[in-house]
């Protein structure tokens, strides 16, 4: 089997999760400034196999668009476009940034670490792959 690719976009920083083969668990990846994203998705992308990349998209409480939405919408769009033979999908991102840091205090982090939001998108990415693999499963 072919990985699944997670991508959680910003203005500034992109954070980035994938599957194992197998799409059994979801990873953190890395993070990467958002104007070099579309560099290293064409490097990952020559190096592994990756079948679906999976955005999340923010909406708000009442299922609106989000005001974000204004940038990620063009990234998609690119992303289609530019990725044609891979599937695309977004997927609710709502409220990972909060459970990201909840999972850091969790996991021990100190306050100073917990301020790097780099980590912090790149825990979102994971939650939100995490979150679309358990839909996937639900779905069968």
């Amino acid at each position: 089997m072919s990985r699944i690719l997670s991508i959680d976009y910003g203005r500034k920083r992109v954070g980035i999760a994938v599957t194992d083969p197998l799409q059994i668990i979801a990873n953190g990846l890395t993070t990467v400034h958002s104007k070099d994203i579309f560099t290293f998705l064409d490097n990952y992308l020559l190096k592994e196999d990756v079948e679906k990349i999976v955005v999340g998209y923010p909406v708000n409480l009442r299922n609106k668009a989000s005001e974000a939405l204004i940038y990620i919408n063009p990234f998609i769009k690119k992303l289609v476009k530019k990725y044609s033979e891979i599937k695309i999908d977004i997927f609710d991102e709502r409220f990972t940034s909060k459970l990201a840091v909840k999972a850091m205090i969790a996991g021990g982090l100190r306050k100073k670490a917990r301020q790097n939001k780099a980590l912090v998108d790149k825990i979102s990415a994971t939650i939100i792959l995490q979150s679309y693999l358990e839909y996937l499963k639900l779905q069968k």
